[in-house]
């Protein structure tokens, strides 16, 4: 069914806006809609860079997500919490969250239907994922189980109310104890593998406090106020301190490891049913311990 919305003080461009319109939209997503002719000004089709107006009526049918043949698969998975509306995982590095083009199977979303039953709020492309990081970033994610848990979970993430703390080595040493990256994100239009700050990008938020200090090195915990794709990647190089090992926005010389040295450590959020805080930790993976430790043997710290 289609969703009607009349412009009222809304400026910019339609893909924009429609990406604000709609939360569970991002701005590329709503530019394929336009272009396949999904979202219509005023009963008829416009491109993407439209400039809505005041009085703008905009219509937008969400299609039915193509049918995707997901095959629970018997992969292992590290369980920190399960019950029967959440299941909270901590994903390995190089494991892909859920199945997309180049990586249709050996996903997390494939593990975890062979373990249990999902939510089929997202159809069948993205069943249970609330939220999602990077292959090659370890970590906590939380997946639900049933549709209640699932918009219960998503609204946490929309009104920020949940807990969402990474903690990441960098390259060179952060001189402020503490601070706040304020820049608001969107594709690199040079490189559409990335993502980069840009003017009319998505509002992101990171905040940041150093943990450890290296010669050449410092150990941060990061904490998201908002979610975008590779948000502390790219704001952690914003600010001149790449994620050591990063393939995308770090530089060549770097610490070889698996992936870029970030961990999603901390996760917390109410429980669906319950209404009880719940908090959880895991620790970073051995690979990253183990540099840790080369560090403090080889650098002398601050």
């Amino acid at each position: 069914m289609a969703q009607q919305f009349t412009i009222t003080d809304q400026t910019g461009r339609l893909d924009k806006v429609c990406a604000e319109l709609m939360k569970s939209i991002s701005r590329s997503r709503a530019k394929e809609l336009i272009q396949i002719g999904n979202i219509l000004v005023n009963h008829q089709t416009v491109k993407p860079k439209y400039e809505v107006k005041s009085g703008d009526q905009i219509e937008i049918s969400m299609p039915a997500p193509k049918k995707l043949d997901l095959v629970a698969e018997n992969i292992p998975l590290s369980i920190v919490y399960e019950d029967d509306d959440v299941i909270v995982v901590n994903k390995p590095q190089g494991m892909v969250v859920h199945p997309a083009p180049g990586h249709p199977d050996h996903t997390l979303v494939n593990a975890l239907l062979y373990h249990t039953p999902l939510s089929n709020i997202n159809g069948t492309l993205r069943p249970g994922i609330v939220h999602r990081i990077d292959k090659d970033t370890s970590g906590l994610l939380m997946v639900a189980k049933n549709n209640m848990a699932h918009e219960s979970l998503s609204k946490q993430l929309k009104d920020k109310t949940n807990v969402r703390k990474y903690v990441a080595l960098v390259h060179g040493v952060i001189k402020d104890d503490q601070g706040t990256v304020d820049a608001p994100l969107g594709r690199d239009k040079k490189d559409r593998k990335k993502q980069a700050i840009v003017a009319d990008g998505r509002h992101a938020v990171t905040h940041y406090r150093v943990l450890e200090r290296f010669l050449n090195y410092t150990l941060v915990e990061c904490q998201l106020e908002t979610g975008r794709t590779h948000q502390i990647r790219v704001h952690m190089k914003s600010i001149g301190h790449p994620i050591v090992g990063d393939p995308l926005y770090g530089p060549r010389k770097t610490i070889k490891g698996e992936g870029q040295f970030l961990h999603a450590q901390v996760l917390g959020f109410v429980h669906p049913r319950t209404g009880k805080q719940l908090t959880f930790s895991a620790p970073v993976p051995p690979i990253f311990e183990q540099t840790l430790k080369h560090l403090r043997h080889s650098q002398a710290r601050y």
